[in-house]
C-alpha cells in the first residue's frame, strides 16, 4: 500500500468524501450527529491507542476512520450490510479507488459487522455462518479489532458488543489486540493501561 498519509489527504480532498461530512443530525448511536463529528471523535478514540499501534497500522485506522461511515447519505436505509446499496458497500467502492488492498477492503465493508452478529445472538438467531464468512474474510486482527474498538467506543455505543465479541473470537484468532484495549478507547481522560 502506498502512503497511508497520501492516501488520506487524496480521500480528505474529493469532493465525494467533502460532500457528505456535514450530514447527519443526533440519533440513537450517534449522538454527535454528523460525520464531520464522528471522525473526530474516533480520531480521539484513536489517539489513546497510538501507543500500542505502529506507524503503519495508525495510518491505516485513519483511511478506515475516513472512510467507513463517509457514505450513509447516499446509502438505501435499512439494506444489508453486503447489499451494494449498504454505506458498508459504498464505503468500499470509494476506498477501491484508492487503494487495492483487499483485507483492507473487507475491513471497511465488514465494520459493522460484528455488531450484526452481536444482535443475531442476543435474539437467539444462529450467526454462525456469518461469524465463519468474516473469519474467513479478514487477515490482519490486530488491525480489524483495532477499528472496531476505535468505533465502537463512542458516546452513543455501549461496549457491550464489543466485549461479547472478543470472548466469541478469543480461541478463533490470533491478536496482540484483548478487551483491555476496549477500556483504553473509551477513557476520555486517557488514562491507559499497560
Amino acid at each position: 500500500m502506498t502512503n497511508c498519509e497520501d492516501i488520506l489527504n487524496s480521500i480528505r480532498s474529493d469532493p465525494a468524501y467533502e460532500a457528505n461530512l456535514d450530514w447527519g443530525k443526533p440519533r440513537s448511536g450517534h449522538p454527535e450527529g454528523s460525520i464531520r463529528k464522528h471522525i473526530e471523535e474516533l480520531e480521539d478514540n484513536l489517539e489513546r491507542l497510538v501507543p500500542k499501534l505502529s506507524g503503519e497500522e495508525t495510518g491505516k485506522l485513519r483511511v478506515l476512520i475516513h472512510t467507513h461511515d463517509t457514505f450513509k447519505p447516499d446509502a438505501k436505509s435499512g439494506v444489508a450490510i453486503a447489499d451494494p446499496r449498504s454505506h458498508a458497500s459504498l464505503a468500499r467502492q470509494f476506498l477501491a479507488t484508492y487503494v487495492s488492498d483487499s483485507d483492507l477492503l473487507n475491513m471497511v465493508q465488514l465494520h459493522d459487522e460484528p455488531f450484526a452478529i452481536w444482535k443475531k445472538h442476543r435474539y437467539g438467531g444462529d450467526y454462525t455462518e456469518r461469524l465463519g464468512r468474516m473469519l474467513d474474510l479478514i487477515e490482519d486482527w490486530d488491525l480489524y479489532l483495532a477499528f472496531l474498538i476505535v468505533d465502537g467506543c463512542t458516546a452513543g455505543k455501549s461496549t457491550e458488543p464489543l466485549d461479547w465479541f472478543f470472548t466469541e473470537i478469543g480461541d478463533r484468532v490470533e491478536s496482540r489486540v484483548d478487551a483491555t484495549w476496549i477500556r483504553i478507547a473509551a477513557n476520555p481522560e486517557g488514562i491507559s493501561e499497560s
